[in-house]
């Protein structure tokens, strides 16, 4: 479910329960101070003893005519100057203030009742957030779940400038829609998201956005020399796919595309080398990257962004069987380069090295970035609250660093070193899909693996293992699939390409 019923407007609703901002000094926001009669709020702002602390909320059952309930929401201090996700987290705040209460609110805080910094759009980020924040997948709940169980099904905030903002809030609208479709293919179980299934999806999804989708398969892929890819995905009944999504939005249709690739394993075993049963049910959301680029690619898309992208998404399954790939095999990826397998569950690194060399060999972008859920040493090195970023080009890792600030999708740059390089080094082929024994810092060393199939392009990996998903609530998203690197770069395009 998401609320998706959010409006704008000059005044408020007349029946439903009413959210209004308190500072820490204890004065209400504009909008609630003129509809504080006889002091029917403030008056329950001291008698409930909240103090307005920023993102504190609390409610009380309305004495006022025509609204329910009064939900309190702390601004902090007046001076406060707002981040973006500050704002977003705002948003988010009053969503779970509201959600069990009424089927309707009205928002009294908008724009005009906070300072904040970075952009003009106050009540759209705000609105934003508490759309982000209202999504959780429960397409399969087949009984009512009090954890998840809302009232709310549409929201108004009020603000005086309702139709520039109503206008303006579409283009965030829009890059939600894109996040929510990264959530969801992420969630769906690997049953339902294979690699034909979600190239499907990919089809069906862009295609009418004016995305140019092309497919390729097994064939094809094997006569491009995708040994890497291919050997991968031998194990499984699931045919591989390699879904390239065209976006020509730029006035200059020749111009360089940006390139995102993103590791699409719908479903990781680990293949021969097979993982323990705890936790590998969390597997189907091995092909969070290429989800990722999915959703970038609509909210692009359903924007219009003057710019050209190409996203490519690698899908397999790494499924244990008799035709599976095994350990000490050797497999030639399309670079030409050749690679000794010492663990077949070390796959993500072997179809991103021919996803990488096909973007560069047909598609010459000006910079690629690829994402992936590539090692659990990231999660070891920066937990679930950063992203691992490795780069060759410090100007790309900076323009990424300044996006991630903004959108509150934090990461964090890793080193790639000559020692780690040589660390994947084979005495009977070229590399190794793992580092060898005792070098540790996996996270590294698989970066280290993806920059041998990348030429003289600006490059970026994002690890994003430990960020995907979540056990925690967290203020932007629920516990579940985070959709994280589609807002973060969405916002990395906006401020560098789209002119």
């Amino acid at each position: 479910m998401v609320v998706k019923d959010v409006k704008f407007s000059a005044t408020k609703s007349e029946v439903c329960s009413v959210v209004v901002g308190v500072y820490s000094d204890g004065s209400l926001s504009k909008k609630a101070a003129a509809l504080d009669v006889d002091g029917k709020i403030s008056k329950n702002v001291k008698k409930l003893g909240f103090c307005g602390s920023l993102f504190k909320t609390c409610s009380f059952v309305s004495c006022i005519d025509k609204i329910n309930h009064v939900i309190l929401v702390g601004l902090g201090e007046k001076s406060k100057e707002y981040s973006e996700f500050e704002l977003e987290k705002l948003g988010a705040t009053i969503y779970c203030a509201a959600a069990k209460l009424d089927e309707e609110i009205s928002v009294l805080i908008s724009g005009s009742d906070v300072s904040f910094k970075c952009s003009k759009y106050g009540t759209e980020l705000m609105a934003l957030g508490f759309m982000l924040k209202s999504w959780n997948f429960d397409k399969y709940k087949t009984k009512c779940d009090c954890e998840y169980k809302t009232k709310l099904k549409r929201a108004v905030f009020v603000t005086e400038e309702c139709t520039t903002v109503e206008s303006e809030f579409a283009w965030f609208k829009n890059l939600a829609e894109g996040i929510f479709l990264t959530r969801e293919v992420v969630s769906e179980p690997a049953n339902v998201i294979y690699p034909e299934s979600l190239a499907k999806i990919a089809e069906s999804e862009l295609k009418p956005l004016g995305v140019e989708v092309q497919i390729l398969e097994k064939d094809e892929m094997a006569k491009l020399g995708m040994g890497a890819l291919l050997g991968v995905a031998q194990g499984s009944e699931k045919d591989p796919r390699l879904v390239v999504l065209k976006w020509n939005g730029a006035a200059d249709k020749n111009a360089k595309p940006v390139a995102f690739v993103g590791k699409g394993v719908t479903f990781d075993s680990g293949g021969i080398s097979i993982k323990p049963d705890d936790g590998m049910h969390e597997m189907r959301y091995d092909m969070a990257g290429s989800g990722t680029v999915l959703g970038l690619m609509k909210a692009v898309a359903l924007n219009k962004l003057p710019v050209n992208v190409v996203g490519v998404m690698a899908l397999v399954e790494n499924m244990p069987s008799g035709s599976a790939q095994r350990p000490g095999d050797i497999v030639k990826s399309m670079s030409g380069q050749t690679i000794e397998i010492m663990s077949t569950d070390a796959e993500g690194r072997l179809i991103l090295a021919d996803a990488l060399w096909y973007v560069q060999s047909k598609h010459d972008p000006e910079a690629i970035i690829d994402l992936a859920t590539l090692t659990g040493a990231i999660v070891v090195a920066l937990g679930h609250e950063f992203a691992g970023l490795f780069s060759n080009c410090d100007k790309l890792a900076d323009q990424i660093k300044a996006s991630s600030e903004i959108t509150g999708e934090k990461v964090w740059r890793m080193p790639l070193t000559e020692h780690f390089d040589k660390s994947i080094n084979s005495d009977i082929a070229d590399m190794i899909n793992l580092s060898k024994p005792g070098t540790r810092a996996g996270g590294t060393t698989a970066a280290q693996f993806l920059k041998r199939f990348i030429n003289d392009k600006r490059w970026a990996h994002i690890d994003i293992a430990g960020v995907e998903t979540t056990k925690d609530d967290l203020f932007i998203c629920s516990k579940g699939v985070t959709g994280f690197g589609v807002h973060l770069l969405f916002d990395f395009l906006c401020r560098n390409y789209a002119k």
